[in-house]
């Protein structure tokens, strides 16, 4: 793996920024889209799969931000894709939870991460409507807006809060279905913002206990999941864990983390 030493702490700084600024321009596409200002919205995978301009400018901003700010470095993002190469690539989604946005409700966010030989190893979430900036550096931990963040400690699975999402395809829906059936029978409950990030961030922040999903892509956990894991939480990102599935995503405080590894291998969590 390259060595970035202290460079990684600017490039938590640079990830800050250009999230910020993207966030920026996200809110305000919100208040106009709110005020009553059409938007353009198109589909991807699934008549469900939403794209609007919002996403697609963010993401654009970003870009060009880093070609200022980075030149060289490489950049993989949900809309204009990319992909990694030697040095740094910063890993972006301009907006996580675009469906949220769309309908006007107020839980989306940016998520922008620098990554090394595939692994995070600085990044930020920033959520344009309530201002609210997640980061984490790789060995020195994670905060939100100045506060350090410490995964729960519940003392057993059954006390757990845990988060999950589903996918676009109706048919891996009807799987993940079955399997949350089962989870719900072992859990205090379960929870669905549609946010892959900042779930990974109420994890960080002890307002879950866990979350486990799956299908993301590395623009969903690549901030997220360094900010879980700096927190303290047991993290496996996709294809990390043949148990979990190929494309699975887990994190949970080590408390419960055992516990609930093995109670979604047994409620069929690979078969997803």
């Amino acid at each position: 793996m390259v060595d970035v030493g202290a460079a990684e702490t600017e490039l938590k700084d640079v990830a800050v920024r250009v999230a910020a600024e993207a966030a920026d321009l996200v809110r305000r596409a919100r208040d106009a889209m709110v005020a009553g200002e059409a938007v353009s919205v198109e589909t991807k995978s699934t008549d469900t799969d939403v794209v609007t301009a919002a996403d697609r400018a963010a993401e654009q901003l970003v870009r060009d931000r880093l070609a200022e700010l980075r030149p060289g470095d490489h950049v993989l993002g949900e809309e204009a894709g990319g992909s990694a190469g030697d040095g740094v690539t910063w890993v972006v989604d301009p907006i996580d939870g675009t469906v949220n946005f769309l309908y006007g409700a107020p839980l989306f966010a940016v998520s922008l991460a620098a990554q090394v030989d595939g692994v995070s190893v600085a990044g930020a979430v920033v959520e344009p409507v309530s201002g609210r900036c997640w980061t984490a550096v790789r060995g020195q931990g994670a905060w939100l807006d100045g506060r350090r963040l410490a995964v729960s400690s519940p003392s057993r699975l059954e006390l757990s809060l845990v988060g999950t999402g589903f996918a676009y395809q109706a048919e891996r829906r009807a799987r993940q279905a079955r399997f949350v059936s089962g989870l719900l029978t072992r859990v205090r409950d379960v929870r669905r913002a549609g946010v892959a990030s900042l779930d990974l961030c109420a994890v960080a922040a002890g307002w879950l206990d866990g979350y486990v999903e799956h299908g993301l892509n590395r623009w969903d956990w690549a901030a997220g999941a360094l900010i879980a894991a700096e927190a303290g939480a047991v993290v496996h990102v996709p294809g990390a864990d043949p148990a979990l599935g190929e494309d699975a995503t887990f994190a949970a405080g080590p408390s419960i983390a055992e516990a609930l590894y093995d109670a979604a291998v047994e409620c069929g969590v690979k078969d997803v």
